[in-house]
This record gives structure tokens, sequence and C-alpha cells, in this order.
């Protein structure tokens, strides 16, 4: 894995990652009922569980990408449809990607709920599964070891997602607010889904050097 191919995984996975989703979505609304340092909890769920599903599709694609010839490009059409398939979704939407002003808060916030809540989130989001079976092989170079280059790239992961936690944390209710009014939600579908399009095209065009 060259550097430019580690500096493009960095640029995507924290433009990627900035975009609403069922993690980030959970972060914001913990944060409005428990705040931001108790959400810390329910961010530690979330890593917890997206370290796991990374980890166990990495030790499995290795092998698979290793035995099966031509795997490699059916996750990256895979991926890539993925992509544009959410981009075009979003730019079709006309609701708010963020609407917490209903969550109810529960009778009882305590530190394993939160982190149980979390961990259930992530280990069942399929944004998540489908990152790891179909977006990050592709950085891996197949003629290198590829065990320190997933160790490498999973770090970046959720070392950047961690980030993201933290700015929906901060900001959970500010946000919420902003994108409730309908002319600044249609601009945030529209932005968020030529992102998702635009990578899905550049992953077709990518190739593994």
């Amino acid at each position: 894995m060259t550097f430019q191919n580690w500096w493009l995984f960095v640029t995507a996975v924290f433009l990627l990652s900035a975009t609403p989703g069922p993690n980030m979505l959970h972060i914001l609304s913990r944060s409005v009922l428990v705040g931001v340092r108790q959400t810390t909890i329910a961010m530690a769920g979330c890593l917890s569980a997206l370290c796991m599903i990374l980890s166990a599709s990495a030790l499995g694609l290795t092998a698979l990408l290793l035995a099966v010839p031509g795997a490699f490009e059916v996750l990256r059409y895979v991926g890539a449809a993925y992509l544009i398939f959410l981009g075009v979704k979003a730019w079709r939407t006309n609701e708010a990607p963020i609407d917490v002003g209903r969550v109810e808060p529960p009778r009882s916030m305590r530190g394993w709920r939160l982190f149980r809540g979390g961990f259930s989130i992530g280990i069942s989001n399929p944004k998540s599964l489908l990152f790891a079976a179909a977006f990050l092989p592709q950085f891996v170079n197949s003629h290198a070891p590829k065990a320190p280059q997933f160790i490498v790239l999973v770090g970046t992961f959720l070392i950047i997602e961690s980030f993201w936690y933290f700015v929906y944390a901060w900001g959970g209710r500010s946000i919420s607010h902003y994108l409730e009014r309908p002319t600044i939600s249609r601009i945030f579908n529209r932005v968020t889904g030529g992102i998702f399009v635009g990578f899905g095209i550049v992953l077709l065009k990518f190739r593994e050097n």
C-alpha cells in the first residue's frame, strides 16, 4: 500500500464517516439525551462493534482474495454499486436526515445500557458490513504483506470515525435543529448524494498498484 493510496483512503473515509448513518445518528441522539461525557460510553460500544466487523472481515477477505481469482474485482464492483445506490437514494429523498427531537428518553440510562446500545447499532449496521466487505480491501496491495496494511487501515478508520463521533456529539442539538428546515435538509441530501456517487465512480476507476 503506497502513501498515495493511504491518503486516498483517509480522504474517502473522512467524507463518508461525516455523512449521517445509523452510528452517527445514534451518537447524536445519545448526546441530546445524556450529554457528551456519557455519550462516550455509547461511542465505545459502536467502535467495539466496528473493530470486530473490520477485523473479522479482514481475516476472511484475505483468504478469499488469495484463493479466488477475480474476487477483488467482484468486491470492487459491489462496493461501487452500493456507494452509487446510496448517493442516488440520498439525492432523491426530501426528508430530513436527522430527526432526534422525537426521541423519548429511556427510563434508565446507565453505562452498560449505553455501551450495549452502541454495540447493537454498530454490529447490525449494513453500511459497516458492506464497507468491510467491499471497500476496505480495495486499498490493500496483494503483492505485499496484508496484515500490516489491514492494521493501518482499520486503525485509521477507527480514529476518523471517533473524530466524527465527537463532532456529532458536541454539535447534536444545533445540527438537528438546522437540518429540520426543509431547504437545508434538501441541500444536505444533495451534497451527501453527490459525495457517495462521486466515490462510487472513483472506485469503479480505481486499480490496485
